[in-house]
Formats: C-alpha cells, sequence, structure tokens
C-alpha cells in the first residue's frame, strides 16, 4: 500500500527519537542524563489543575466552538493587550491544540503549491515539514554564531524571490535562546512590508527571558506589522503545560477566519476542560511562572560558563527560552555521531543540530534539575577531551 508523497518526504522527529532512546535506557537501569527535553521539568500550577478538574467535575465535557471558548479568546485578547500592546478582537484569535498546531494552521491557510517560506536556521525542528505538508518550499536561510544566530535584514532580502509568501521568526528562539531586538525586527519588517510577506512569529518563550532582555511582539512594531504578521503564543512553556495541548493565534481578520474554518475540518476544538486551565492560567496567580523563570536563569548561567570552560566549544548565551547551543565545529564530528557517541559512550543525551540545520552544533536543555545538570556536564566534558 503506498502513501502520499508528502507523508513520504517527512523526516521523523530527531528530537523525539533522542528523548526516546534516552528514556529506554533509563527504564534498562541505565544512569542516564538528559538534555534533549523541550518541555520544563515543573509541575503545572496547581490553580490551573484545579480549574481543570473542577471543569471535568462539573461535567464541561462537550463540544465548544471550533475557535476555542469566547471568555478563554478574550482572555488571550486581555493579555496581548496589556503584555504586548496588541489590540486584538477576539474574532481574530484561534485556540488550538497547542502552539505546534497553531503555526501549523497559519501555514495551512496562507501558503500553498508555489509559494516559499523563509526559515532561519538553526531553527525549531517542525517548520520546514509543516511547510512541505502545506504543499510550499521551505528555503532555510543560514545565520552565524558571530550575529548570535540572528538572521540581519539583509539575509531576509537576499534570500527573497518573487515566490516569498512568509517569514517565520522565533524570539525567543529553539535551539538558540536568542531574542531579536527591537531596532533588529523593525528593519526585518521594513523588508515584509515592501514585498507584503506574512510573518509568522512564534512566541512561545515569551516569558522565559533574562538579565535586561525584553521580549518584542513583531505585531507590536507599526501598522504594517500588524496587517503582515500572524503570532503564536500558547500554554506549553511559560505554565509548564506541555501535556495539556493548548496554545493559540493572533492573526488579521481574514487568516483568524480561514484558520477557524480548516480547525472546524480537522480537530472541532482544543480540549474543553483544558481550556478551562488556560482561563485559570491567564487569569490566576502568576508567581509560579516567575519562581520557574528565576530557576531556570541559575541553571542557564551555571550551563553557560561551565560549557564555556571547555576547550575547542563555543556557545552565545542565551537570553531567553532554556537551551544552550553549543558549537562542536572544531572537534571534527558531526553533530549526529557526536550525539550517539555521547549517549553510549558517557550516557548523555543532546540533541544534534542537523535537526535544526544546523549540523555544526548540539543543543542542550537546562529543563532538568541542578544535579543533573552538574554530573552531565562533567560528563559532557570529559567526553569532550577525549575527542
Amino acid at each position: 500500500m503506498e502513501i502520499s508523497e508528502r507523508a513520504s518526504q517527512l523526516t521523523p522527529s530527531i528530537t523525539l527519537s533522542i528523548d526516546s532512546k534516552a528514556k529506554a535506557m533509563k527504564a534498562e537501569g541505565l544512569d542516564v542524563c538528559g538534555f534533549g527535553a523541550g518541555e520544563p521539568d515543573f509541575d503545572t500550577p496547581e490553580h490551573i489543575k484545579a480549574a481543570a478538574i473542577a471543569a471535568l467535575e462539573g461535567g464541561f465535557t462537550k463540544y465548544t466552538p471550533s475557535a476555542g471558548l469566547p471568555e478563554l479568546r478574550q482572555a488571550i485578547a486581555d493579555k496581548l493587550q496589556a503584555d504586548n500592546g496588541l489590540s486584538y478582537k477576539p474574532s481574530q484569535i484561534v485556540v488550538s491544540c497547542g502552539a505546534k498546531h497553531s503555526c501549523y494552521n497559519a501555514i495551512l491557510a496562507t501558503c500553498q503549491e508555489g509559494d516559499e517560506v523563509l526559515i532561519p536556521s538553526p531553527y525549531w525542528v517542525s517548520y520546514p515539514d509543516m511547510v512541505r505538508l502545506s504543499g510550499a518550499e521551505p528555503v532555510i536561510v543560514p545565520t552565524t554564531e558571530r550575529n548570535g544566530w540572528k538572521m540581519r535584514a539583509e539575509d531576509f532580502e537576499n534570500a527573497m524571490t518573487p515566490r516569498t509568501k512568509m517569514l517565520i521568526l522565533n524570539s525567543p528562539n529553539n535551539p538558540s535562546g536568542t531574542v531579536y531586538t527591537r531596532e533588529e525586527l523593525e528593519k526585518i519588517v521594513e523588508v515584509a512590508a515592501e514585498e507584503e510577506i506574512y510573518i509568522l512569529s512564534d512566541e512561545i518563550y515569551e516569558k522565559l527571558v533574562y538579565d535586561e532582555t525584553q521580549h518584542v511582539s513583531v505585531a507590536s512594531l507599526s501598522k504594517e506589522a500588524y496587517n503582515l504578521t500572524i503570532t503564536i503564543n500558547g500554554f506549553s512553556k511559560s505554565y509548564a503545560m506541555t501535556g495539556w495541548r493548548l496554545g493559540y493565534m493572533a492573526a488579521p481578520e481574514a487568516v483568524a477566519k480561514a484558520v477557524d474554518s480548516i480547525q472546524s475540518h480537522s480537530t472541532s476544538h482544543p480540549c474543553s476542560f483544558a481550556q478551562r486551565g488556560g482561563l485559570a492560567a491567564l487569569k490566576g496567580d502568576q508567581q509560579p511562572l516567575a519562581d520557574m523563570r528565576d530557576e531556570f536563569d541559575l541553571r542557564r548561567n551555571y550551563m553557560y560558563d561551565r560549557i564555556t570552560k571547555i576547550p575547542n566549544i563555543t556557545a552565545v548565551k542565551p537570553q531567553g527560552a532554556f537551551y544552550v547551543l553549543v558549537n562542536i565545529s572544531q572537534l571534527g564530528l558531526s553533530s549526529q555521531n557526536f550525539a550517539d557517541r555521547l549517549l553510549s559512550k558517557a550516557n548523555v543525551a543532546v540533541i544534534p543540530g542537523v535537526a535544526f540545520g544546523d549540523d555544526r552544533t548540539v543543543r542542550l536543555s537546562y529543563a532538568t534539575s541542578i544535579d543533573i545538570i552538574k554530573k552531565g556536564l562533567d560528563r559532557f566534558q570529559d567526553f569532550c577531551r577525549t575527542l
């Protein structure tokens, strides 16, 4: 039996395969230090869980509107106004089954065969395959460690063609932890506005920024930016709700309407009682988020300081998210070979940079305990010294 050409072009997620292998080794009794996690190691705050439990116990288990509960969409609109300076009507907001689902819906609603979508690398692993599923072509725009793994406006201009339909930006970024400044984003928006190119702005790590770094929402920069930008966000990272599968997009009315229609024929709507949890997350106590961010900051500083003392590898200090992207190009191994040998010889799991479009690197997550970070980095350092 044949599968579709579209499906056959997809590649399995390397991040999930590394995580599965590490978990299998742990199940065999091996002491594995996992730096592959793309999710907070904190539990969902109690008041959020309580809201979902109350919804279940109250029988809130039926269909909801396809774009999400009206009260949740209003709460998201209020959040975007208060936190990001963005004025959206609830009709411009669609709640989906995770920010990943929101990204895919947005691409599907705007891109098609013959279109090109620009993706700066290193990129989050799923972007290119989402684009391929829409029938469009992903065009990778390489960045450099020297520029902090950021795409410059001139890189954008050089990569554009008459077929360019969308640019995907992810700030704070997975896997690099880099955060674009207001000035950098303004220059990128100028280029996009000249050719009316959509910007898909994935802001899922918005709340996890450190030091004096400030997150800037692309759509807030100008009227032109607002009209071209599809803002993606969600609850997974900020509120430790990865398994809840709850995200959202805010977009021009026509795009939101198209996504609502797509979603009505696919998932119908996001989970009913999870949406009640999302409402509690936005309206409830924000202190657990601040506490989690503070703990991530301590781990970030420790991991970065340790890594930059290891000979022949380099890293840019992350400004956001919970990853350190390590340049291993001086060690003479491909990222996949490095990750495989590190796991088999030192019981340390990292994600090879080839998954993110940059084979010079590996990604380490500090979304794990400081004890595991210390032990894992001891092994990581010893392994690097053998190369």
